[in-house]
């Protein structure tokens, strides 16, 4: 029997134990992070990380101040992420009382948080600020879970901050943070943080060239003072800078080293972590253009003239240097060009037609930060916020085209449009209105007609009416070079409207317009005439308007009526008509400065840049080639002409223009002026001076008669001019009322008063004196006069026993030719 037992007693304990070993014989055997048979154990937390981003930026909290819950994360010798059931966070401040902390969530209280508030209010819902702070402003936290510690988060606990400023350094700290100084600025105050850095500080109102780098510092201040007493920057950690309303100036790291990349300046906005909403801090300047030069590629002469074969491709590179001479990479720029004939498109142009043409590079601020932008206040400083224009290359090209010429008449419902390329009499179109203004789109695809009744709108295309808007009434002065937005006028209700090619108004101003252009961007247009009078029927004051995209509306008082403007070429500026004299306005702002970091800046837009008292004009154009502003007074009978020298500058040797200078002198633009008689002309008034693109002769057209049309022989630089009388087929009778040159200059349109034609006049530049004659094949409009209704006015009705309008309105487009 004792053995039996003995026997069962070795069963027990042997069957378990062999069950154990053979079970975790199949279980996976530990691996250890040394690859070796012992140390920490694959899966077991080795590392935990608390708030990365804090780590590297740090928390801020005024006094009283709740920060962020903390995100904890755990990782395991090889880098594998291990699950922690629960983290428990802990502070530095042993007292909790300047830096307490929710063990449960890491969220800190920069005072003392409550506990055991009773009447069911939860704890870690209130932060007390503390009644005596301490001295100390750094405290950590760290975060513990499963036998590890987190690396260390500094917090830092502090007044409220009031303001925050960027300047340059101080002087004391120039070796390294030195947080006992008076007054100190945030490179004196070393923080847990950031190292030190080596890069030169930004002084808060100079400019930086591209890639040029500056650490940003500031000072804090609490109290709403800027007092020394109130400086608070050594105790709010590390200043988070971040550059507003445009990203493509400057790049600021979270160190606070800044980078220069495009022209422009920024408003500068500095955080302190967890403290509230940015404060604008300052400013940031990267150099702005000093000069553009334009070269065409592969051409002989790269700065022009050019010839460009029709549909060929002319590249072209624009070399950009700072106000510090160093080269500009990278910069967006307008391409322009004086005619629709010459496609500007990315550095390239195309011509689709024959002509001329001259080609700029523009480097324009704008409201959506275009090039060399600058806030409002700031524009003007260093030189940002303000345009600059490259030399221009005049492009020509010599092709055969045909035209398609559209007639009408103040006096007359119908629209007459004479297609060249089929030799055929085309039927008249009628129109809902009296026509009394009339311009069409550079493309050619859109005409446009005003009345008191409706703004007509007119396709090319189809020869027909598309739409006609009661909403817009009044003349239509001119249309945008890209097709965008007309000018419109309302003598009656004393309106100057800004109207879409959809039709929608965008913009009103009171006054009477007479005249208006656009600059070839089509982002400013300069429009003459009066403001608005008090009495009904009358005129008031003289006003100038100017709308750009960057300024909205300027209204502008000048010192005579103007009676006619003329965009400058390349377009710096615009030219004025005067009885005084001819004056120029400038498209650089007059800048002055008042107090502050940075100063505040205000600026005079469009001032005076010259007064030419010899050219007295009613009428005025300007040369595409850009040397002069020719015009044209009824009451003198004279033609003027004005040479034109812009200011310029000299990069590597090319000649091309300034930048804008800080205060825009009376005679920034100078000029010349020649006059000549009108010999045999009797005008009651100039309609027009229209010149030829190719820049070489010009005619005058009038209200009056003597049977004479004047052409202006263009000399070349320093040249005099000539005017040689084209005579008009029928007699003493006539008067030029309106023209326009086909688009190869080969042929000039003048509509006629006394027999209300449309004479072709014949135009031969090919020699050394150029040439002009009546065809002697007038063009036979037939335009019936309006008559019998209310809503059909003739401006001026036609006189008696008349039965035709005179043609007075002329536009034309150019069109493939059906011979080679």
């Amino acid at each position: 029997m004792r053995r039996l037992v003995s026997l069962l007693v070795l069963i027990f304990f042997t069957v378990p134990f062999g069950l154990s070993v053979a079970g975790c014989s199949k279980s996976t055997p530990a691996q250890f992070c040394n690859g070796l048979d012992s140390g920490p154990v694959v899966g077991q937390v080795a590392s935990i990380t608390l708030s990365a981003t804090l780590a590297t930026t740090d928390e801020s909290l005024s006094y009283g101040q709740i920060g962020q819950a903390l995100n904890a994360n755990a990782i395991d010798c090889k880098g594998n992420a291990v699950s922690v059931k629960s983290f428990t966070y802990a502070t530095s401040d042993t007292s909790l009382t300047n830096a307490d902390i929710n063990p449960g969530t890491g969220s800190v209280c920069a005072g003392s948080w409550n506990r055991n508030s009773g009447s069911g209010i939860a704890d870690f819902t209130t932060c007390t600020a503390p009644k005596v702070p301490s001295s100390t402003h750094l405290y950590f936290v760290t975060a513990t879970g499963n036998g590890a510690t987190s690396n260390a988060i500094p917090v830092y606990v502090h007044p409220t901050v009031t303001s925050v400023t960027i300047g340059g350094g101080t002087p004391a700290c120039q070796g390294g943070p030195n947080p006992t100084v008076t007054d100190p600025s945030s490179e004196c105050c070393p923080t847990a943080t950031t190292a030190p850095s080596t890069n030169v500080i930004y002084d808060g109102v100079s400019c930086l060239s591209q890639t040029q780098t500056a650490r940003l510092v500031a000072k804090v201040y609490t109290n709403g003072t800027t007092n020394p007493a109130d400086n608070i920057t050594c105790d709010v950690g590390n200043l988070s800078f971040a550059a507003q309303g445009t990203n493509n100036v400057v790049t600021i790291d979270e160190s606070g080293v800044a980078t220069a990349q495009q022209p422009g300046s920024a408003t500068i906005t500095a955080t302190v972590s967890s403290s509230g909403s940015a404060d604008t801090a300052g400013y940031f300047s990267t150099c702005p253009p000093a000069s553009i030069v334009l070269t065409a590629q592969g051409q002989p002469n790269p700065q022009g003239p050019i010839s460009v074969a029709l549909n060929n491709t002319q590249p072209f590179t624009a070399q950009v240097l700072d106000t510090l001479g160093h080269a500009i990479t990278g910069l967006t720029l307008e391409y322009t060009s004086t005619t629709p004939e010459t496609l500007p498109g990315a550095a390239t142009v195309t011509p689709i037609f024959p002509g001329s043409a001259t080609i700029t590079a523009v480097c324009q601020p704008g409201n959506s930060g275009g090039c060399n932008p600058a806030p409002f206040s700031q524009i003007g400083l260093n030189g940002n916020g303000k345009p600059i224009t490259s030399n221009g290359i005049t492009v020509n090209t010599v092709a055969n085209s045909s035209t398609v010429l559209y007639v009408a008449s103040t006096q007359s419902q119908y629209l007459y449009p004479l297609d060249f390329t089929t030799n055929q009499q085309p039927p008249l179109v009628k129109l809902p209105y009296v026509p009394n203004s009339m311009v069409i789109t550079q493309d050619g695809t859109t005409i446009y007609m005003g009345s008191t009744q409706a703004l007509m709108t007119f396709a090319t295309a189809s020869n027909s009416v598309s739409s006609a808007n009661t909403n817009v009434v009044g003349s239509v002065l001119a249309v945008s070079p890209d097709g965008s937005t007309l000018a419109v006028t309302d003598p009656t209700r004393q309106t100057v409207t800004l109207v879409s090619s959809t039709g929608t108004i965008t913009a009103t101003y009171n006054g009477v317009g007479t005249h208006a252009e656009w600059s070839p961007d089509s982002q400013t247009v300069y429009i003459t005439g009066t403001a608005q009078s008090a009495t009904p029927g009358t005129l008031g004051p003289a006003q100038l308007l100017v709308h750009s995209l960057f300024n909205g509306w300027t209204a502008i008082a000048p010192d005579q009526p103007y009676n006619d403007v003329a965009v400058m070429v390349p377009a710096i500026g615009a030219y004025f008509a005067g009885d005084k004299s001819t004056e120029a306005r400038s498209y650089c702002s007059s800048s002055s400065f008042g107090a502050g970091t940075p100063p505040i800046a205000t600026n005079a837009l469009y001032p005076i840049a010259d007064t030419n008292a010899t050219a007295l004009t009613d009428r005025l154009a300007a040369t595409a080639d850009g040397k002069h502003i020719l015009g044209a007074q009824a009451s003198g009978l004279i033609l003027s002409d004005v040479s034109v020298t812009l200011p310029a500058t000299s990069q590597n040797g090319i000649a091309t223009l300034q930048a804008c200078p800080t205060v825009v002198p009376p005679n920034y633009f100078t000029s010349s002026a020649m006059t000549y008689p009108l010999t045999g002309v009797t005008a009651t008034s100039i309609t027009g001076v229209v010149p030829a693109s190719s820049s070489t002769v010009s005619f005058v057209t009038y209200m009056g008669s003597s049977g004479i049309l004047p052409m202006y022989l263009i000399p070349g630089s320093g040249g005099k001019g000539t005017i040689t009388p084209v005579t008009l087929t029928g007699g003493a009778s006539l008067a030029p009322v309106a023209g326009v040159f086909s688009t190869d200059n080969l042929s000039f349109y003048a509509g006629t008063s006394g027999d209300n034609l449309v004479h072709i006049i014949s135009v031969n530049t090919s020699g050394s004196t150029p040439t002009a004659a009546d065809s002697g094949t007038p063009i036979v409009p037939n335009l019936p006069c309006a008559t019998g209704s209310t809503y059909i006015v003739a401006t001026p009705p036609c006189p008696a026993n008349v039965t035709v309008g005179t043609p007075n309105l002329l536009v034309q487009r150019p069109k493939k030719s059906t011979t080679l």
